[in-house]
């Protein structure tokens, strides 16, 4: 199996392959943004896959915050199939509070009520995107899936996780790195 030093895939994300739309898998056309990686695993979210029957008004009402008259539009969206009700916040380092976990210097997470109520009075993080929910993988999973041409690896960049229209991320993300996935074998084997 290939080698993969710790962190080596922290903060960087990954492209779905073709190979996971043949079998409906949750994580077809999705880009994944990687916050953790190391010898135990890895843990990401999924920034493309926004919820349309649950809204920023539906989280803000089920939550202890201070609500504005009027909240701005804000997607949620489905980080993973894990615990689907703890949120998360992938957002600019613009905001650092106390349980705010920097990534590099572009992204950090936050999983407070604060960041929340931030959001909602425009105080918030420049960007952000708010997930339901994380995907993760057990030591060497990811390697693995990697090897068996499951994922494949891009650099971050503000544009693609926080600009990108969610429609057009995955299509953007492999348009950057300049691959044709139709090139790419969805079987695997050794030579």
């Amino acid at each position: 199996m290939a080698n993969f030093n710790d962190d080596y895939l922290t903060g960087k994300c990954l492209i779905s392959t073709p190979k996971l739309d043949d079998n409906g898998d949750v994580f077809a056309r999705s880009v994944v943004y990687i916050c953790s990686h190391n010898s135990g695993g890895a843990m990401g979210f999924i920034l493309n896959k926004r919820l349309k029957e649950f809204s920023f008004s539906d989280l803000a009402e089920q939550l202890p915050i201070a609500k504005p008259s009027s909240l701005n539009v804000v997607d949620i969206h489905s980080g993973g199939p894990l615990e689907k009700v703890r949120g998360f916040v992938i957002h600019s380092t613009d905001y650092i509070k106390e349980d705010t976990v920097v990534i590099d210097d572009v992204i950090a997470i936050s999983s407070s009520i604060d960041i929340l109520s931030d959001i909602a009075f425009g105080t918030g993080p420049k960007d952000n995107i708010i997930a339901l929910g994380y995907a993760s993988w057990a030591p060497k999973q990811l390697e693995q899936e990697i090897i068996n041409n499951d994922w494949l690896v891009l650099p971050t960049s503000p544009e693609l996780v926080f600009r990108t229209k969610d429609e057009d991320k995955w299509d953007a993300a492999v348009k950057s790195i300049g691959i044709d996935l139709s090139r790419i074998s969805t079987k695997i084997g050794h030579a």
